[in-house]
């Protein structure tokens, strides 16, 4: 990093975080004050602004898949993927949405079903239907477009322009970014994935405190949530260590095994017909609605519209804000594979599985609730999960299971966190030294505690929405710049078009 003009990248953005820590310690609530009136701000002025950039990626992802763009790979002709299409799906899942999957896979669709509905009244069975099609709408399509985006974006012009991998180095075809214009950009798009990568293992820290708590009577705490964070820290650093083949690799396959154990006994023991059949219809109910959940704003009903902000608002800034570092990440496993392979893979395969895994554990929960059996909906939402365990046989194994699962999630997520932020901060380098993913890792765990012990949750949801709006804007330059790109390729399609149709009718004529 020495002498090197996008190291300031990494020390300005450090120093940006630093001084973030050191007011949230020293006056917390000042810190939760000034990301509250921010967020609030963001979510009344600019909900609009958020339901259509969403949107506009989820079109631009169908445009690539359809377009003749599609044929061109992420890579030079003759490139092969580095990795097999099983290990492609566990290591993009397992940084796509991990925690975050067992946080919400019951305490979502419960929610929605039982303490405030989004369109109708709570604990009737229209209120089921619509608990799980908006839960599917908020981890859908939606949420891995933005990821596809940028993912494409970076991956792209690093393996097919050979820029440095550098987010601001997606952004050459559009503008001059080798100066300060360039680190600006890469400090926002840093400091986004340090908010978004601390909120997720700050959920984590949470709901691990929240097994425990409903499994011992330990008590939920902060001490508590920063003695977690602490041991994962030295954990995922040990990991960090080992290197992008190694520890994230073989962490990514674990998650997925522990998540299948988890997923297939409770869909077994559970209420399988109703499980299945809550999937279908949710499915077909999800893609006929699309369009109108899509802009949905509810300008005239001010619950509506608060709802609105509360959840899905927040779910768009979170992927946003989370996107930096998942589509780092996902371009960096994706070299060999064709724009259309990569988009529709991205696009379509993960929110199925997700699909399933929210119609089995929010199923479940929803069940137990509506027939008497279990109040879910009166626990605290990381105990949800965990209540839902209770009623089940093996029901604290299987919550030792889930505490296994989301600290191999939360593991995953920060090591490979700070293998991005590393690349992201060195010049676009494949292979980040360990002394700055070190640095990372350290700094999202102090930024983790920092925002649960000047707010909790809250402070964490609030943070985020923040960073994530700058970002935005970033991601629609990005894009713009690679339908650009793109386009300058249209000749060479063309031409190998043509020569193609040559090749057969030379064939036809033999």
């Amino acid at each position: 990093m020495k002498n090197s003009a996008v190291g300031w990248v990494f020390y300005i953005t450090i120093g940006i975080l630093v001084l973030a820590v050191i007011l949230g310690a020293a006056a917390p609530h000042v810190l939760e004050g000034v990301t509250a009136s921010a967020q609030a701000f963001i979510s009344e002025r600019f909900g609009w602004y958020y339901l259509i950039v969403v949107s506009l990626f989820v079109l631009v992802c169908l445009y690539i898949i359809v377009s003749p763009y599609g044929k061109i790979k992420l890579g030079k002709p003759d490139d092969k993927p580095d990795y097999n299409m099983v290990t492609w799906f566990a290591m993009l899942f397992s940084a796509g949405m991990g925690i975050g999957l067992v946080f919400w896979g019951a305490a979502e669709p419960i929610h929605h079903y039982a303490v405030n509905s989004p369109t109708t009244d709570v604990k009737t069975p229209e209120a089921i239907k619509e608990a799980m099609r908006f839960t599917f709408f908020h981890w859908g399509i939606h949420a891995w477009a933005i990821y596809a985006v940028i993912a494409l974006c970076l991956a792209y012009f690093k393996f097919r322009r050979g820029a440095s991998g550098t987010v601001s180095s997606s952004l050459n075809v559009l503008m001059n970014t080798d100066g300060a214009l360039g680190k600006s950009i890469d400090i926002i798009a840093v400091t986004a994935t340090v908010t978004g990568v601390a909120t997720t293992l700050g959920f984590g820290a949470v709901q691990i405190n929240g097994g425990l708590s409903f499994i011992t009577d330990l008590g939920i705490g902060f001490w508590i949530q920063f003695a977690i964070i602490a041991v994962v820290t030295v954990l995922f650093l040990i990991s960090a260590s080992t290197g992008l083949n190694k520890g994230i690799r073989i962490l990514s396959n674990t998650n997925m095994v522990l998540a299948l154990l988890l997923f297939v006994f409770i869909l077994i023991v559970g209420p399988t017909l109703y499980m299945l059949n809550l999937f279908t219809n949710t499915l077909g109910t999800y893609i006929q609605t699309l369009p109108a959940m899509s802009f949905r704003i509810a300008p005239f009903t001010e619950n509506a519209r608060e709802w609105i902000n509360d959840w899905t608002i927040f779910y768009w800034a979170w992927w946003i804000a989370w996107s930096p570092f998942v589509g780092t990440f996902i371009a960096r496993v994706s070299k060999g594979r064709t724009l259309r392979q990569f988009t529709a893979g991205v696009l379509l395969v993960p929110p199925l599985v997700t699909f399933l895994w929210f119609s089995v554990f929010g199923g479940a929960s929803i069940l137990l609730e509506s027939e008497g059996t279990a109040a879910i909906s009166e626990l605290a939402e990381e105990e949800a999960l965990f209540g839902v365990f209770e009623h089940y046989p093996y029901g604290i194994a299987m919550s030792i299971l889930a505490m296994g699962l989301i600290s191999v999630f939360f593991i995953t997520s920060a090591d490979s966190a700070t293998f991005v932020l590393g690349m992201q901060t060195s010049n676009g380098t494949m292979n980040p030294a360990v002394k700055v993913k070190f640095t990372w890792g350290i700094m999202l765990s102090a930024t983790a505690v920092i925002l649960l012990y000047s707010g909790g949750l809250q402070a964490l949801e609030n943070t985020m929405i923040v960073a994530a709006f700058p970002f935005s804007i970033i991601m629609i330059m990005m894009v713009l710049s690679l339908l650009k790109a793109l386009k300058e390729e249209k000749p060479a399609l063309q031409a190998e078009k043509e020569r193609k149709k040559s090749r057969r009718n030379k064939e036809n004529n033999e």
